[in-house]
């Protein structure tokens, strides 16, 4: 046997190994029920720096308000932002919204079948095409997100990824070794199996080296080179709870309602445009007999120290800062709303919205964040 073939063979028992662990292992996630290339274009977007356990719940509901794809392109734009709230980065229902819009209007409601395609459409990058088009359709495209690099690198004995500083060169390697190493027969369920192996043993930090179906011919066999991860900065933040009664009108006369003020970020901004959140205060300080409460909210790279003060209706003007439209929303109302993550939080903290129920998915001990 010469060493081409040799090597052929390796690769196949590899793919094979690798498959068959998948088959044992792998997560009831969801969106791996279905071969709907809607359903997996939503959890695919959603998934792009969201944890899985988060967008279990998140996927769930969104589809459930928005079963198709003519249904989300139909939704105005407020409705889909408060469906993504607490999901972050919402740029991403923004692009999903629009790239909606334009498979409805331009392409009889049906996502593109091919990757090359996919990538036109507002908002779908390499990754997402690939992962669309291999699990949708079985399209033999491999899929290189972080969790997949990072297992290549390792298997390769390739120091540090590109995103970590390799640069485009190591990314080309990459990218090569992921479509000479793909299973052309079974391109859908080979990709998710390698984001799988990253997500769950491959981590980025005390790897399950034994557990994993690529050992026997991986160059690390453990963790790999890195640069080192920016610091998070800190920041300090306050806002105003600002609450009233009034009566209650209609049929059901007699008691109040209570409401609550928001402030809609102005559509200019570049971080949540559009989106509502608590009037920030013009002071951050707040003094001990005044905090309601304070938390900490992690956007990108800095963490935010939040303090909650309550203030009264007469005082809001004087207090909090000027900008933004702001509205008196009934309490019962304000959870439809496209709200900020961390005023949901607020809100939740606060008993003033009901907390989901939690159906997340149970991470296993050393499993990396997706």
């Amino acid at each position: 046997m010469t060493r081409q073939n040799e090597e052929q063979e390796k690769a196949r028992a590899l793919r094979a190994g690798l498959l068959a662990w998948y088959g044992r292992n792998r997560r009831d996630l969801p969106w791996r029920r279905s071969r709907d290339p809607y359903a997996i274009w939503v959890a695919e977007i959603m998934l792009q720096q969201t944890r899985v356990a988060v967008v279990v719940e998140r996927y769930q509901q969104f589809l459930g308000r928005f079963p198709t794809l003519v249904s989300l392109a139909l939704a105005p734009e407020q409705d889909v932002l408060a469906m993504w709230s607490g999901l972050g980065y919402y740029r991403r229902a923004r692009m999903l919204h629009k790239a909606a819009q334009f498979v409805s209007a331009n392409m009889g409601g049906n996502l593109p079948v091919k990757a090359e395609e996919l990538r036109i459409l507002p908002g779908i990058g390499v990754y997402t095409a690939a992962a669309v088009a291999s699990i949708a359709h079985n399209e033999p495209v491999a899929v290189v997100d972080g969790n997949v690099e990072r297992v290549l690198c390792r298997f390769a004995g390739w120091g540090a990824g590109s995103r970590k500083g390799g640069g485009t060169a190591l990314r080309r390697k990459v990218e090569d070794l992921a479509r000479r190493f793909l299973d052309r027969a079974r391109p859908g369920d080979f990709n998710q199996s390698m984001m799988e192996l990253g997500a769950t043993v491959c981590t980025p930090r005390n790897p399950q080296c034994a557990a994993c179906p690529l050992m026997a011919e991986c160059k690390t066999r453990g963790e790999h080179k890195t640069t080192r991860r920016a610091a998070m900065t800190s920041r300090v933040a306050a806002y105003a709870l600002v609450m009233r009664a009034t009566p209650r009108q209609g049929r059901r006369r007699g008691g109040s309602t209570q409401q609550l003020l928001l402030v809609q970020r102005p559509m200019h901004t570049t971080v949540m445009p559009g989106m509502w959140e608590l009037p920030a205060l013009i002071h951050p300080e707040v003094h001990g007999s005044e905090l309601r409460m304070t938390l900490r909210h992690a956007i990108m790279q800095v963490n935010y120290y939040v303090h909650i003060r309550s203030v009264g209706e007469e005082d809001v003007e004087a207090v909090t800062a000027a900008g933004g439209e702001r509205r008196w929303v009934a309490l019962h109302e304000a959870g439809n709303m496209a709200l900020t993550g961390l005023t949901r939080k607020v809100l939740m903290r606060a008993r003033l919205l009901a907390s989901p129920a939690v159906d997340a998915i149970a991470r296993r001990r050393g499993e990396a964040v997706v």
